[in-house]
């Protein structure tokens, strides 16, 4: 009697488990829902913030003219 137990706890063991419902039921992409008036109006260009602007480029520009007056110094130096 005894292996007829240890059998079917093995084989329940052995049995994929049944799948779990899942809390999100919507795809993992979601859906594309077009934007709403605010969000529009806050992706508009605000033309009294454009002197706040990134300073991206500029940094990139000197950072640029660093470089180039670094590897001539080191350049002279090493002549």
């Amino acid at each position: 009697m005894a292996q007829p137990t240890f059998l079917s706890s093995l084989r329940s063991r052995l049995r994929p488990a049944p799948p779990t419902p899942h809390h999100r039921l919507q795809p993992i992409r979601g859906y594309h829902v077009e934007l709403g008036a605010r969000e529009k109006a806050l992706l508009e260009e605000d033309v009294a913030l454009k002197r706040f602007k990134s300073y991206k480029n500029s940094v990139k520009q000197v950072s640029k003219i660093g470089n180039v007056l670094t590897l001539a110094v080191v350049v002279g130096m090493s002549s």
